[in-house]
């Protein structure tokens, strides 16, 4: 860390106010501009949160330099920071390269940087008459930005979730390892208690969460390059331990499920693409985890067995389930001290896994940690348990699934035909009409039918008219239809001469795809 020094400074490195004032000046003064921009002047609610959200900043700026002037700049570059920037910078970019959707908000995301660094530069000017310029805020917001943001007319409220997140680190702290510390991370704290909220008031339609939780799949081999960009980190600040557990638990349970259920918890995945992430740059923050190995284990293990019971709870109650990943962190948070204690006791001190690596300290220790973890991913997505593939993104698992009244196994299987009837299937209109049960629930059912018979699936038009004793006409896909209901591992089908369709519908459970492949 380094004090700036000016002419005039005492002992305590403090500045001259204009001089002091000048870089929460400049990111306030940014801020302002981005209402210029284009995307922000075409909307009016944007432009005023813009400009509303750099006038209490720039009034807060001028209440202190008008009764505290006196302030100390410090440079802090600190490794935990910009190495975790780094590798959430390029999820985030290569995410974005498949959702357009983030490089279309990159001004959000820059207006949230400038927010942040006015934001903590101020409050620690009002508490401590000091700020401290580094990379600091790059890891909370693009930590954020991985898990949820406001849509543009309602984005007053990112800029109050990432204040309450640095003004939680700043203000909850209490005492450990005899040093006074923040409780929460000043990402997953707002994250966890905005979700609640949002839960609460049903409000979900005001974010991209959903969409940011289901996109993620859209860049091929996202598992493995989450993993990738994660190393570094793990190798630093020693928390594969962490990652591993979560992983390796949750694995373990989607594995015991499918054995007693015969469906899949998670639905399209044993470890969805937005939980892997969250054990990699969500609750692995060293600040806020335990301190001992064997708590860290135990902290992984807590964070996957919380988001299995957060899902099924969320689900139960017809909430969206991907605030899952997000409301344990917090509670966990609180739990820390009490796990370090408690891997300090005589009993579980016999399975701490430190005893393995006494001869390696430090990074030695982390590298051989993160070399365990290399080979329990690769042995991991060799088995199918992270990747690309999976049988539960395939329409016809699901289908047999509710043929053989699995759990869930119909309910999955008609919220996949209502998503590709709405994409524009004829075939799954039809299917999803005789799931809902003409004879019990007509009128829902002859929406669906009509749905099918107007986009031209003339079965759907034959149940429309009545339903014969035979029972509801149930042909295969048309062509059109399975380039739509098919699947390129997690993402839609690519562009495709029609004999190689129809292979994939084969090689997908379509034994009407098997039968025209070889025609």
């Amino acid at each position: 860390m380094q004090r700036l020094k000016y002419a005039g400074d005492g002992e305590h490195g403090t500045s001259p106010p204009a001089a002091g004032a000048l870089p929460p000046l400049a990111f306030v003064a940014a801020l302002a501009s981005l209402s210029l921009l284009p995307a922000a002047a075409g909307n009016p609610a944007l432009r005023w949160t813009l400009l509303a959200a750099a006038a209490v900043l720039g009034a807060w700026l001028a209440a202190l330099v008008t009764l505290r002037p006196a302030v100390a700049v410090l440079v802090a570059l600190r490794p935990q920071h910009y190495v975790q920037a780094c590798a959430q910078g390029s999820i985030l970019l290569y995410w974005g390269w498949h959702w357009r959707e983030v490089y279309d908000s990159a001004h959000l995301l820059l207006a949230q940087l400038l927010f942040a660094y006015a934001f903590d530069l101020l409050l620690s000017w009002s508490r401590r008459g000091a700020y401290t310029l580094g990379f600091a805020p790059l890891p909370v917001i693009f930590s954020i930005n991985l898990f949820l943001w406001f849509k543009p007319d309602w984005f007053y409220f990112q800029f109050l979730l990432i204040a309450l997140g640095f003004a939680a680190k700043d203000l909850i702290r209490w005492e450990k390892d005899g040093r006074r510390v923040h409780i929460f991370n000043p990402s997953s704290f707002p994250l966890g208690l905005f979700s609640l909220g949002l839960i609460l008031t049903g409000a979900t339609s005001l974010t991209w969460g959903q969409e940011i939780a289901t996109t993620l799949n859209r860049a091929p081999q996202m598992y493995l390059f989450i993993f990738l960009v994660s190393l570094p980190g793990q190798i630093l600040f020693g928390v594969a331990g962490m990652t591993m557990a979560a992983v390796v638990t949750m694995y373990a349970f989607g594995l015991a499920y499918f054995a007693l259920a015969g469906t899949y918890y998670f639905v399209d995945a044993y470890i969805p693409i937005a939980v892997f992430l969250g054990m990699h740059l969500l609750f692995t923050d060293p600040s806020t985890a335990p301190r001992s190995e064997l708590g860290r284990i135990a902290f992984g293990v807590v964070y996957a067995l919380g988001v299995i019971a957060l899902y099924g709870l969320l689900g139960a109650y017809g909430h969206p389930r991907f605030y899952d990943k997000l409301l344990a962190v917090p509670v966990m948070n609180l739990l820390i001290q009490l796990m370090d204690r408690a891997s300090r006791t005589e009993m579980v001190r016999r399975v701490d896994p430190a005893a393995l690596w006494r001869g390696l300290a430090g990074r030695s220790r982390n590298a051989a940690y993160v070399g365990v973890w290399t080979v329990v991913f690769l042995l991991i997505s060799a088995a199918g348990g992270v990747g690309d593939t999976h049988r539960g993104v395939e329409v016809t698992f699901w289908r047999q699934a509710c043929t053989d009244n699995l759990p869930n196994g119909c309910r999955h299987y008609a919220v996949l035909v209502t998503s590709f009837c709405n994409q524009g299937s004829g075939w799954a209109c039809n299917e999803y009409g005789i799931l809902l049960q003409p004879e019990i629930r007509p009128d829902p059912a002859d929406r669906a039918f009509r749905r099918g018979c107007d986009l031209g699936f003339e079965a759907a038009c034959a149940n429309l008219d009545g339903i014969g004793p035979q029972g509801p006409v149930r042909p295969a896909p048309t062509l059109a239809d399975y380039e739509i209901v098919l699947r390129e591992g997690r993402r839609p089908l690519p562009i495709l001469p029609p004999l190689q369709i129809y292979q994939r519908a084969c090689e997908q459970g379509f034994a009407d795809g098997c039968l025209r492949a070889v025609e």
